[in-house]
């Protein structure tokens, strides 16, 4: 109960006074105090969008949901209203155009990303099954597939004889980014695959990679990966940004799941939540960058 009476104290009272004095001592508005006293990325991305959600002017508040191609309009209405002259903060129109478009990029990557979640794997959509195939071709480039509906499936982890009832829950969105990878990493994702083969350590490929994109799309979804697009993309992030954030976290639990040596793969969940709190403890460190970084 405290907490609530005093957010709303701070949103309403003490927040408003301390920006109009903050304003009179440095002659700059909280946006461009932000975009001079913060570098590129999460720190000053994140900050610029509080100030904006929060914000009294409708043309601040809105500014959070604006096409890319009206961008440059916004930014010039917004430093109209504040009057902001360039000749005196040449910086400012640039700098916040980058957090307008990271901030609105991001929404606009989760319903691309949304929207391939829902589509389903059709078998009647030559497509959809040139994709899974291609899949079959990446993985196992020497083994020639004996019919669509096999077993052979279960050789890159796949529950039964025809995989698309394994695509129910994240749709396309699951293949997508299992041939991603694959063909992306096409060493790695093999290297992968025959971890995932091993007769101690093994856990079922294609199934854990379905069960990483359902991770990757909550932890989008719940706005948790902003700090890593806000530090890794300088614009707008697109569907090949999630896909790499996919492929780090196929790499990586790959990697944990080994060193964890776990009994057998009925311990699967414990580990993939394990896993989950280790990515989302990296995601709350200020330079986090869930980038795939290969050794030699």
């Amino acid at each position: 109960m405290l907490g609530y009476i005093w957010q709303y104290l701070y949103s309403s009272l003490f927040r408003l006074w301390l920006k109009w004095f903050l304003r009179q001592i440095t002659g700059k508005c909280e946006l461009q105090r932000i975009c001079d006293g913060y570098r590129q990325g999460v720190a000053r991305t994140s900050r610029a969008e509080y100030s904006l959600e929060c914000s009294k002017s409708m043309t601040l508040r809105t500014a959070i949901d604006v096409e890319e191609s009206g961008l440059e309009q916004r930014v010039t209405a917004i430093m109209a209203e504040k009057n902001i002259r360039s000749e005196k903060d040449p910086m400012f129109k640039t700098n916040l155009k980058v957090c307008l478009l990271q901030i609105n990029g991001y929404r606009k990557l989760y319903l691309y990303v949304e929207d391939l979640r829902k589509q389903v794997f059709e078998s009647e959509k030559k497509e959809h099954e040139e994709l899974l195939l291609k899949l079959w071709d990446l993985l196992m480039p020497s083994v020639k597939l004996q019919s669509r509906i096999t077993k052979q499936w279960g050789d890159i982890g796949f529950q039964g004889d025809d995989p698309k009832t394994d695509f129910r829950g994240m749709g396309m969105l699951g293949l997508t980014n299992l041939v991603f990878f694959s063909a992306r990493y096409t060493e790695l994702s093999r290297q992968v695959l025959s971890h995932a083969n091993h007769p101690k350590l093994g856990y079922s490929y294609a199934i854990v990679g379905i069960n990483l994109t359902e991770m990757a799309y909550s932890l989008l979804k719940s706005g948790a990966l902003k700090p890593h697009f806000y530090n890794t993309v300088d614009g707008s992030p697109s569907l090949e940004h999630f896909h790499q954030l996919y492929c780090y976290l196929a790499y990586e639990f790959d990697k944990f799941w080994i060193e964890e040596e776990p009994a057998s793969i009925m311990e699967f969940n414990l580990y993939r939540e394990r896993f989950h709190e280790k990515v989302k403890m990296l995601l709350g460190e200020p330079d986090v960058s869930l980038s795939l970084k290969l050794t030699s």
